[in-house]
Formats: C-alpha cells, structure tokens, sequence
C-alpha cells in the first residue's frame, strides 16, 4: 500500500512537472549571406525585379515540426537588377525615398510568424504579422522546408503599408503611370 502512494505521489510530482515546464522549440538561425530575398513589382507598361537583405532570422522547430519564425529585413540594401547605369540607380534612390519605402526613418522591415499549420509533408501555411514603414498588417504564405533550406513566395499589397506613389488606390487617373499595389517576394533561406 505504501509503495502504491509512493507511486502515486511520484508520478503526480514529475508529471505535474513536465507540464509546469514545456519544452521550448529549436530555434535555427538564417545564415543571412547565403539566404536570397527577391521582389518583382509590376506597373501598366512592365516590371521591374531586385533584391533586399536579410540583417537577421530565425526558424523555429519542434523536432522537424516548422512552428514559428522571425525575420528582420534591411532596408537600405533594397536593389534594382533589371536595370543598369543611370536608371538603376534612379530606381533604388526612389525606392528607398519617401515616396515609396522611407529607408531613413524606416531601415528595418519585421515579420513575425503568428500561426503556422502543416499542409503536407514539408510544407507549411503561414500567418504572420509584416511590419514595413512601421505598420504591422497580417500576411498568409506557404513556406515548404527542406532539410537545411526554405523557401516562401508572398504578395505584399504596398497600399496597406502606406506605400503610395503610383498606386491606384490613393490616385485617379494615373493611365500608364500605375503602379500595382501587390509585389512578390520569392524567399530562399539557408539555415
């Protein structure tokens, strides 16, 4: 009888434990300088393609299990390569000025996964909270992971964040001069 206590008494101490202490996920960090982060942005007459930087990131498992995520995004490093020379540069100044993407009072852009849900085998559907110019917005994407590496495809509507030259939805009568508010992002991480 005493040793059915015991038992007992034990098994309610280091079980009560385990669910008073849950184990936290791995946290894999970006390698950043071997992860790509590539954007296409369309207009009425064409598009235009580029690159930005990862200054950080993290995904989070629970064994092989994608649970969470977090990402910040360098700003100042936004860059135009479907164009040389001249025009290349004029493209990335505008990018980065007031009229698009604010990069002196806004390095940094932030994503923050809020939900994630297996869709198959390696692939995930991610909710997340997208911060740019400093407006936080929720964004749905598909991540798909394999072994050491990711990757995701979002649109980004620029109107939610502010982000209004050339957008139909702030100007009238704009004819070829639009720019569409949705832009892709293809991501390719290195874990």
């Amino acid at each position: 009888m005493k040793k059915t206590i015991l038992s007992l008494a034990l098994a309610v101490i280091f079980g009560s434990s385990a669910f008073a202490n849950p184990i936290d996920g791995e946290k894999k960090a970006i390698k950043t300088s071997e992860s790509k982060v590539t954007w296409k942005a369309y207009k009425v007459t064409g598009s235009h393609t580029g690159t930005v930087d990862l200054k950080s990131g993290s995904l989070e498992f629970d064994g092989d299990k994608l649970v969470g995520g977090e990402f910040e995004v360098d700003m100042t490093t936004i860059a135009n390569t479907d164009l040389e020379g001249e025009y290349k540069g004029k493209l990335e100044g505008h990018l980065k000025s007031d009229d698009f993407f604010s990069t002196a009072s806004n390095p940094t852009s932030k994503l923050v996964f809020t939900k994630v849900k297996a869709s198959g085998k390696n692939s995930y559907q991610v909710t997340g909270d997208l911060t740019i110019k400093g407006i936080t917005k929720p964004v749905t994407f598909d991540v798909s992971i394999y072994g050491s590496k990711a990757t995701a495809t979002l649109k980004v509507d620029r109107a939610k964040y502010d982000v209004r030259y050339g957008s139909g939805s702030f100007f009238e009568n704009l004819g070829d001069k639009t720019i569409y508010d949705e832009f892709d992002l293809v991501v390719d991480l290195q874990m």
